[in-house]
């Protein structure tokens, strides 16, 4: 009888051993934080999905500013944002703590672009390939939507960090006389813009990559990159922004990065190591992103879109947690 009720008590624990390997984050609670952007949940829920399966307790996303996001990270409020875009938030980064109370390792999307873009029609008209051709008054007529003479910039909301390096561009480049940059909720603002486009009036905007926007006004087809005069950046006094082709768009090649709290991560290595391997597609994002546009808003839907994926890439899923589970033992 004893050694029945031994064979048992055997048989649990290494059922118990087993359970806890399969899942060594369980009983650990997350929260996920991300900026308000809507066509950001995607990336942030790939990520969630894979420490729940992990075995952690996520806590829904909480949506706030970039800047409360790395305060919140750097006092342990939240655990992860899995959308720091390197460089252009080191200013950010570095303010919150850097590396000292970050963790960060390895590049969750590469091939990040932004840039300022015109429409193809006007910009072969006048043959306008750089934003310094806005010096030009009669250049910068053909974008005024409120006649003041200046052009009007569809620019980047506040609290982004692409709003700093446009109000530099404008020093940089001599530009505030000619160039107007217009900010609020981009999503309000880049919608007013497609509307110009769409009645055949010249439109000037900011943009990036990955977002839906491309995939609306098609560079190339509809509308075209303009190239800045030469490279300069807020947060990089040598910063080289030309591309390998030599065009220069006046902004560096930006990776979207996994961010974490350290002391966290590093009592975490399950966690950690999966933060540093979790690697997505630019194209998946932009793709989601335009399901977005097409009125796939909703928690449900950005849900299913994220469930999708990962059955799509299952094997490299797996991988991933496999990875996960072995840096934990």
């Amino acid at each position: 009888m004893f050694r029945a009720i031994a064979g048992i008590t055997l048989m649990s624990l290494s059922a118990f051993a087993i359970a806890s390997a399969d899942k060594p984050g369980e009983g650990v609670k997350v929260q996920p934080v991300q900026s308000n952007i809507a066509e950001e949940t995607f990336q942030t829920l790939l990520v969630a999905k894979a420490l729940e399966e992990l075995g952690y307790d996520v806590a829904s996303i909480k949506a706030v500013d970039y800047s409360a996001a790395y305060a919140a990270i750097s006092n342990g409020d939240a655990t992860f944002l899995a959308v720091n875009w390197d460089p252009l938030h080191s200013a950010m980064y570095n303010n919150a703590g850097g590396d000292e109370v970050f963790f960060r390792q390895g590049k969750y999307i590469n091939g990040a672009a932004q840039g300022y873009l015109i429409d193809k029609k006007t910009a072969d008209a006048y043959a306008i390939d750089n934003i310094g051709d806005f010096k030009d008054p009669k250049i910068a007529k053909l974008f005024d939507t409120n006649d003041d003479g200046k052009a009007d910039l569809t620019g980047c909301q506040p609290g982004w960090g692409c709003e700093a390096v446009i109000e530099h561009h404008l020093d940089a480049f001599d530009l505030r006389d000619s160039i107007t940059h217009n900010q609020g909720q981009y999503a309000a603002i880049i919608s007013d813009t497609i509307t110009r486009y769409n009645n055949d009036e010249p439109i000037f905007y900011y943009t990036w990559t990955p977002y839906w926007v491309s995939g609306v006004l098609i560079p190339g087809k509809d509308v075209v990159w303009l190239e800045v005069p030469f490279s300069s950046l807020p947060y990089d006094d040598n910063a080289d922004t030309r591309l390998a082709n030599g065009k220069d768009y006046g902004f560096q090649i930006n990776s979207e990065r996994i961010v974490a709290n350290r002391e966290w991560s590093e009592k975490n290595p399950a966690a950690a190591k999966l933060f540093s391997i979790m690697e997505l597609n630019i194209h998946d994002v932009s793709a989601q992103n335009m399901m977005i546009r097409e009125g796939e808003d909703s928690e449900k839907e950005m849900e299913r879109h994220a469930d999708a994926w990962i059955k799509a890439h299952r094997k490299t899923w797996d991988g991933w947690l496999e990875q996960a589970r072995a840096a934990a033992e």
